[in-house]
């Protein structure tokens, strides 16, 4: 007998950078090892592939889709991607992630055939393209979420760095001063991020004994933090070339392609496109490429209005407008018997209250808060009943 619906045990990944705390605030799930739980991930990522269980034996999800994939993800959907084409998580971040721009498509098909060839193995430090793919994300916050995203103004980071007045940064200064455009910024990027030995010092040093003055100003509050996780690190002065806002509970917002960006402090889910490509801009110990990442990154002022993702609201449905191929998401509330219905894989997640999903065969299963479930595409129309909050990731 088919069934319909596929509890998901997902992994745990414990990044350093993750929480103690926040998955058993959030949704009671218990941390036996201590260990600092970054992400949840919820798909068939070959990294942490989530299981599910089929005729009484747990399986990999990945392994499922496999089977059949036309009648699991949907003919169109194995046809253009040839496999679950996302990957859906729960991030806890209590220490701010790297500094990263995600290739576009066009640039990771073009940066892994490269690295292939000259034979540069997949677990290097030094490589930059694990895939050929792109990796467009949305995040949607679960607590007050606070990120780095997209370039502030000309004018703005130009403000900043003259009211600093580093004399080791005088030049580069001098010289977007002169060249606010995109050619501009990204030489001030590139000459900033490739500062070595006794100049960088000398700038992070400057640049900490003025926030530390300064501390009454949130943003540098925040670059005080920062450099108690990442000492010494260039990424430093990032807050002051990149849009800092915090997302309120049920705010999101688009991580796009070329954009510099990082989370720095709280817990949300997340959707992105299979890929594992990173291109890091600071506040890492890891491998940085400054040629390729100026290559892969559109210098231009990201307005901060244009920065939060409006949902279109449909009924009790809050629909996200995604502008890649690869996902979509949307928020759900006080759902009753509510009718879907599945074009492509879903992945439903309870946020707040217990979900039940249900078919016309009869069959149902019910999610408790932090517990998600995968959906055929096969299995056409299913009903929801929710007195919360659940999300759907689908494509």
């Amino acid at each position: 007998m088919t069934a319909y619906f596929y509890p998901l045990n997902n992994v745990i990944q414990d990044y350093a950078w993750g929480s103690y705390t926040s998955l058993n605030t959030l949704f009671g799930i218990a941390n036996p090892d201590n260990k600092p739980q970054a992400e949840i991930w919820m798909g068939a990522h070959s990294n942490g592939c989530s299981k599910i269980t089929v005729d009484g034996k747990e399986t990999l999800l990945s392994d499922f889709i496999n089977k059949d994939m036309s009648a699991v993800i949907g003919a169109e959907t194995a046809d253009t991607f040839g496999e679950l084409p996302y990957l859906f998580k729960v991030l806890c971040a209590e220490k701010a992630l790297s500094v990263q721009v995600h290739p576009s498509k066009a640039q990771a098909e073009a940066g892994f055939a490269k690295e292939e060839a000259a034979g540069i193995p997949l677990s290097a430090g030094i490589r930059n393209y694990k895939d050929p793919n792109h990796k467009p994300e949305l995040v949607y916050a679960l607590t007050s979420y606070t990120a780095m995203n997209g370039f502030r103004d000309y004018a703005e980071i130009l403000a900043f760095f003259h009211k600093l007045n580093i004399d080791e940064l005088s030049i580069l200064v001098a010289a977007l001063d002169a060249n606010q455009n995109e050619q501009g910024l990204s030489a001030f990027f590139e000459a900033l991020l490739s500062l070595e030995g006794e100049q960088k010092d000398a700038a992070v040093t400057k640049l900490l004994a003025f926030a530390s003055e300064s501390q009454s100003d949130e943003l540098f509050a925040l670059l005080m933090t920062l450099a108690e996780q990442y000492p010494g690190d260039i990424g430093l002065f990032s807050p002051l070339i990149l849009n800092t806002l915090t997302l309120a509970p049920g705010e999101a917002m688009f991580l796009h392609a070329c954009t510099p960006h990082a989370y720095i402090k709280g817990t949300g889910l997340e959707i992105m496109a299979n890929s594992d490509n990173v291109l890091r801009a600071g506040l890492t110990p890891k491998h940085m490429d400054v040629a390729e990442l100026i290559s892969c990154t559109r210098c231009v002022p990201m307005p901060k209005d244009t920065i939060l993702l409006a949902p279109e609201i449909s009924g009790k449905a809050q629909l996200y407008p995604i502008p890649v191929p690869d996902f979509n998401f949307g928020v759900y509330q006080d759902t009753e018997n509510e009718t879907l219905q599945t074009t492509s894989a879903e992945i439903l997640f309870a946020i707040d209250a217990p979900l039940t999903v249900s078919h016309a065969s009869g069959e149902s299963a019910t999610l408790q808060k932090g517990e998600s479930v995968f959906i055929p595409a096969f299995v056409g129309d299913y009903a929801v009943t929710c007195s919360g909050t659940f999300a759907r990731a689908f494509n």
